[in-house]
């Protein structure tokens, strides 16, 4: 199962249009996950008719629409893996501890807010993993997402991918 992760899209405010190698990874994605921060109930509209099967939820910035369609944290199984997506985890400092207490049940949480990509595996096995934005990149060099396989229950190759600089 191959999985597409995004976060943090912030349109139109951080750009006007998703970039177009994330729109072929959505394509080609059986699952995607957004954690948060759309900003436009559009953006949430294309990736529903693109998508495949969409697992997401509203981040601090979306506004009353978004919060209405999407809730605050969202959980599925894929593949026998426990998924959860949430946009804010806190400080970097503590975060694994943190989520692994808050989130007890769940193999991988898909976070954002930070737009910095994460991967790490906290004290007892939950994977925690941030796909940065790929319209802002803030103190990143560059615009993110990520991809991940999901084979016979366990999460293989995850992967980062840099944008390029508009």
């Amino acid at each position: 199962m191959h999985l597409l992760l995004t976060s943090d899209t912030h349109l139109p405010s951080r750009a006007k249009v998703l970039p177009a190698p994330l729109l072929a990874a959505v394509d080609a994605a059986d699952v995607v996950v957004h954690a948060g921060d759309w900003i436009d109930a559009a953006t949430l509209d294309l990736l529903q008719a693109r998508s495949k099967r969409l697992i997401a939820v509203y981040g601090n910035n979306d506004g009353a629409e978004l919060r209405t369609r999407l809730p605050e944290v969202a959980y599925a199984e894929l593949d026998g893996l426990r998924f959860g997506v949430v946009h804010e985890t806190g400080p970097s400092r503590g975060r694994e501890r943190r989520c692994a207490a808050r989130f007890p049940d769940l193999d991988v949480l898909v976070f954002g807010h930070s737009h910095i990509p994460w991967d790490t595996t906290a004290e007892g096995g939950l994977r925690l993993l941030n796909p940065g934005s790929p319209t802002d990149r803030r103190r990143q060099p560059y615009c993110t997402y990520m991809t991940a396989e999901v084979t016979g229950g366990a999460l293989g190759q995850v992967e980062v991918h840099r944008l390029p600089r508009r």
